[in-house]
């Protein structure tokens, strides 16, 4: 007699060798119609679990067997999409960077942003009609965004106020997997997913389509857009800033080179003499002179110019930015430079940003400013000038001669597209969320 739990047993193995030979089919396919898309296919291993019908925790794709099946009955281009859109969600960070944010408008976002780099891939083995609701969703985000990332339709979806039935109607169409495993905290002894490692295949398929793959990158839609912008680094502006500093030496004691054992082994041998004290010169990284050039062109918008000065002038106000003789200069410049400020203590510069009026208006030149400080070095008005910042939305005309001074590009942009900067420049680009306290991870 055959035992019943046996045979369920047979049964659950049946059909999990099935699941992995319908997502094995489909790597397969997928490989040979996008070949750029190798290693990425590659990195993830299907196991069996309790996501309906796949999900992955970026190291893992996990799928259970029923629901996968009953998808492939009814369209095999499901499955294929389904696989495609969490290889994606990996492939750009998405299950990564939800910490900070609200977690039903970003799993959306990052829904909308796969599925509609699905739609321009033009993939016939991935194809699936798309509805009038669809393409009015994509076409109003597309409105707003040269580029559909996630970060870029979180934000504007923050600006629709969604109700809870407009919100259900959109996770009906661009839902299709599991989130739960999103940042979800890994007992010991199961794999934990490695952004390091879809970081360093994302920069390898970055250069294999733009440099090394025309006949792949015929077929690749608004992918190498997006791997752009996913490769960026996500710097902190304050360390960033912190890089202008110099180390000098201040009077003022130095408790971190204090030793107590010598100090209470001469206390007690001598009565009162210790046998070493805290020293009273101590090393620290302090701005010393640094010049930020605002670009006021039309092309600037005020708001966004002022946060990031707002954001600036909060680091260069704390006690450990400035030297006793600290030397801020902040140009405003569009195709010319219309003003120079003086900054040189915290009291200024707070008073510099309760009143600071932006003037300009014009084209966008770096060439006036560049040589605006260059004139003012030669004539000793500038003195140890450590570096310039140039707040911008990149789109104007670079100095063809490198300055004798550090020079870094910071973007102004709420929407990233690659600008290329003269190669003796640091290019910095910072969104919103970059500047922005985290949000709340309460629900939407």
């Amino acid at each position: 007699m055959k035992s019943p739990i046996l045979e369920e047993q047979k049964k659950i193995l049946e059909k999990e060798k099935l699941g992995r030979r319908i997502l094995g089919s489909v790597r397969n396919e997928l490989y040979l119609h996008l070949k750029y898309l190798d290693l990425a296919l590659g990195s993830l291993e299907c196991i069996p679990g309790q996501t309906e019908p796949a999900g992955t925790d970026g190291a893992v794709l996990f799928f259970e067997p029923d629901s996968l099946m009953e998808l492939y009955q009814k369209n095999r281009a499901c499955v294929v999409r389904l696989y495609l859109h969490i290889l994606f969600h990996c492939l750009f960070a998405h299950p990564f960077d939800r910490k900070g944010r609200k977690k039903q408008l970003w799993d959306l976002a990052c829904d909308v942003a796969a599925e509609a780099l699905l739609d321009s891939l033009y993939l016939s083995c991935a194809h699936v009609p798309s509805g009038a609701f669809r393409k009015s969703c994509i076409a109003r985000l597309s409105r707003k965004l040269p580029v559909l990332t996630a970060e870029g339709i979180y934000r504007e979806l923050q600006t629709y106020k969604l109700s809870e039935a407009e919100l259900l109607r959109w996770n009906r169409e661009f839902h299709p997997d599991d989130h739960s495993l999103w940042e979800q905290e890994k007992k010991p002894g199961m794999q934990n997913p490695s952004r390091q490692q879809w970081d360093d295949i994302r920069e390898r398929m970055q250069t294999e389509i733009s440099l090394f793959s025309r006949e792949a990158s015929e077929g690749e839609g608004n992918m190498l857009e997006q791997l752009k912008i996913s490769s960026r680094s996500r710097c902190d502006y304050r360390e960033f800033l912190r890089k202008f500093s110099a180390l000098r030496e201040e009077i003022q004691v130095d408790p971190d080179s204090f030793d107590y054992i010598f100090y209470t082994y001469g206390m007690s041998l001598y009565g009162n003499m210790p046998l070493i004290e805290p020293q009273e010169t101590r090393e620290i990284r302090r701005i010393e002179e640094l010049v930020i050039v605002i670009d006021t062109s039309m092309s600037c918008k005020g708001e966004l110019v002022r946060r990031f000065l707002e954001e600036t002038c909060q680091v260069l106000s704390e006690t450990e930015s400035f030297f006793r003789n600290a030397r801020i200069h902040i140009l405003q410049c569009d195709e010319r430079v219309q003003s120079d400020v003086l900054i040189e203590n915290a009291e200024e510069l707070k008073e510099y940003m309760e009143h600071v009026v932006l003037k300009g208006g014009g084209g966008t030149d770096f060439r006036p400013a560049f040589a605006y400080v260059e004139k003012q070095m030669a004539e000793r008005v500038y003195g140890r000038l450590r570096g310039l910042l140039y707040f911008t939305d990149g789109y104007g005309i670079f100095p063809v001669a490198m300055p004798p001074f550090e020079t870094a590009f910071l973007f102004l942009q709420k929407q990233y597209r690659d600008v290329d900067v003269p190669p003796w420049a640091i290019k910095l680009i910072l969104g919103e969320h970059d500047l922005t306290e985290e949000e709340s991870q309460n629900e939407y």
